[in-house]
């Protein structure tokens, strides 16, 4: 049952991981990384037969939102332990479960995903990147787009196809990729987005993988692969909602500091109102995010599917507002590198346009909800 207050050990958690984040300054991601593992924040939702912390996803989208709200967001929090680190726990053999849980909950390893490409965009079902066997192994071939953080990743969890002997279409599958793979190459993509962890294209030419990289069973992959991309949306929420806090915070602060004719421009109206709205649409959207990692976490997919897309939307829109209104309170103070804000303009848009876009939420929305008539 989901409820409405955080009970007292997600306010303690709450708590200790915003101190924590408030004591690094941002600039050595891999430093803050490890530390955060080490107080077990990084691994909470794994489970602890492999050196987890036993949670769910509410825990893991907690630590982040906390992070993202300190100003050091931790970007892979979302692909490693939360994709990654789930796909693998409910679906992974005995053998992969013990290769890389601990190693992801410890911080020692990272696993990257790559499921976008040039040609298929937010359409999972016109991936073209294929798996076809070959004795034993697999041939994996294909290219993948915006791919987080590969050259920080010791793997990348790849979605490819491979064909169903009995039909012969073709089915979403998930391989372990090595980052040394023969044929397995990656180029950085060149972004305007100002991030730690970088982008990349990857190409796979005919890498060879042993019968021992498919995750689970070959013919669960749909499955699966839904089971990393609800907690994928919750934490991009997440991700999202501690973004807007921390622009709104330093808002808030210039505004009862700044003074104009004899008062702080807080006092005006036509400045506290969109602030305090701002922080109104903040909080409904982690009401949310809330909501969709609990059913998550209850084994409620269909129902975590439906408020997980609607928690990403609410995020990614709340974000945006935040940053803006952020940005304009403090006016030309906003676009400056002293205050910090004006990298986020462009930083607040990846949460309407990843992992999925808000117009195809809002069509999962209107068909699986509402349902309405699909449009394509």
């Amino acid at each position: 049952m989901t409820t409405l207050v955080e009970p007292e050990e997600h306010q303690a958690l709450r708590k200790a991981v915003a101190s924590f984040a408030k004591t690094h300054d941002g600039v050595d991601n891999r430093r803050m990384w490890q530390d955060a593992a080490k107080l077990g924040y990084i691994g909470v939702n794994l489970p602890e037969e492999y050196g987890g912390g036993g949670g769910g996803i509410s825990e893991l989208a907690l630590v982040c939102e906390e992070m993202g709200a300190a100003g050091n967001p931790l970007l892979m929090m979302i692909v490693s332990p939360a994709i990654c680190g789930t796909v693998i726990s409910r679906f992974g053999t005995e053998q992969q479960k013990r290769e890389w849980l601990p190693a992801l909950a410890d911080g020692s390893r990272l696993m990257a995903f790559g499921i976008t490409e040039p040609d298929a965009g937010s359409n999972s079902h016109r991936i073209t990147t294929t798996a076809r066997r070959d004795g034993t192994d697999w041939l994996l071939t294909g290219r993948k787009v915006f791919v987080s953080g590969v050259d920080i990743a010791d793997a990348t969890l790849i979605v490819g196809r491979t064909e169903d002997a009995r039909t012969g279409r073709l089915k979403p599958c998930l391989f372990i990729v090595p980052r040394d793979a023969e044929g397995f190459s990656r180029r950085k993509i060149d972004m305007e987005l100002s991030a730690e962890e970088k982008q990349f294209e990857l190409v796979l030419d005919d890498v060879r993988l042993p019968a021992d990289a498919l995750v689970g069973d070959e013919d669960a992959g749909l499955l699966q692969l839904f089971a990393g991309l609800n907690p994928e949306r919750i934490m991009t929420a997440a991700f999202a909602i501690g973004m807007g806090r921390h622009a709104l915070g330093r808002a808030v602060e210039y505004a009862r500091e700044r003074s104009v004719w004899g008062a702080p421009i807080g006092a005006h109206q036509a400045i506290a109102h969109p602030l305090a709205q701002a922080h109104i649409d903040l909080e409904l959207a982690r009401l949310m995010m809330q909501k969709a990692a609990r059913l998550y976490d209850a084994g409620d997919d269909v129902g975590a599917g439906e408020a997980a897309n609607m928690a990403k939307y609410a995020a990614g829109e709340a974000c945006v507002k935040a940053v803006d209104q952020a940005v304009h309170t403090l006016g030309g103070n906003g676009l400056t590198r002293e205050f910090g804000i004006a990298r986020l303009i462009t930083a607040s848009r990846v949460a309407r346009i990843a992992p999925v876009s808000r117009e195809m939420i809002l069509n999962y929305v209107s068909h699986q909800t509402l349902g309405l008539p699909k449009s394509y």
